[in-house]
């Protein structure tokens, strides 16, 4: 794609475009689109990977906030192979754009300033996912894949990781966008439990013990959770009150999630 031909890039969008054709395959090999498959593609921009993607499969869904795009994408493909939604990914209801039994397949670029939001937004639906492949932010993707003891890991990789199975799959420098941002990014995958791991009734209570559990990295579990659990509490749940919360495990949050829940605290 000739950077000449691109419409200008829009700030407040948080818009970098995908301009390299050889990262547009990898990211194409990586996907594995079927003639079969509903796919739905979040901030197609231009359109450089949406033109591969919709000559893979019969229909395709593209979710597209900036009006200014809107025509362009018109003419990339006929309307009865290329729905168009002029909207916000967060305001969209993923459930409702599957009518059939067959679970979506989600792709983007996403922007960088919303891309957490909209990722847990999707995962609302988590049911009708199949899976999930995005370009984000090289930091953001380690602290999702990051593991229990790591420097990265924190209350964003307990929490996704307790819907998904998350992998970085590689690394994308920025000089395959336009504009050129100024950190590098990272293609990942995200295939969401099915069933999900964490129960609906049990989701409240989670996310509080997560969130709490973070507040101060630096403070141990327990003063973390002081005025939700006691240090013998801990000590009963089998997690030690003297270590910090980069050192749980997710199966540590489970039970923590679930004893408060049998307390009848509120979340």
């Amino acid at each position: 794609m000739q950077v000449s031909a691109l419409p200008p890039a829009k700030k407040r969008f948080g818009q970098n475009f995908l301009v390299q054709p050889t990262m547009v395959e990898r990211i194409m090999t990586a996907i594995r689109p079927g003639a079969q498959d509903l796919l739905v593609e979040i901030g197609p921009g231009p359109g450089a990977l949406t033109k591969r993607l919709w000559s893979c499969v019969k229909h395709l869904t593209v979710i597209e906030l900036d009006r200014d795009m809107i025509p362009g994408l018109e003419n990339l493909a006929p309307p009865e192979q290329v729905t168009i939604l002029q909207a916000d990914a967060l305001k969209v209801d993923f459930a409702r754009l599957n009518e059939s039994a067959k679970p979506l397949r989600v792709v983007g670029n996403l922007p960088y300033n919303v891309a957490t939001p909209i990722i847990f937004h999707i995962l609302e639906s988590a049911e009708r996912i199949q899976d999930m492949h995005f370009m984000l932010q090289k930091e953001v993707v380690e602290r999702m894949v990051a593991a229990p003891g790591s420097k990265t890991y924190g209350r964003l990789s307990v929490m996704i990781q307790a819907w998904c199975q998350v992998e970085s799959l590689f690394t994308v420098a920025p000089g395959n966008f336009y504009p050129v941002p100024k950190v590098d990014s990272a293609f990942m995958r995200l295939l969401p439990y099915q069933p999900a791991l964490v129960s609906e009734t049990l989701r409240p209570s989670f996310a509080r013990v997560v969130a709490s559990s973070f507040a101060q990295r630096r403070k141990t579990i327990a003063n973390n959770l002081r005025g939700i659990f006691s240090v013998e509490q801990l000590r009963t749940l089998d997690i030690d009150p003297s270590c910090r919360a980069e050192m749980l495990d997710q199966t540590a949050f489970f039970r923590l999630a679930e004893a408060f829940a049998e307390q009848g605290l509120q979340a």
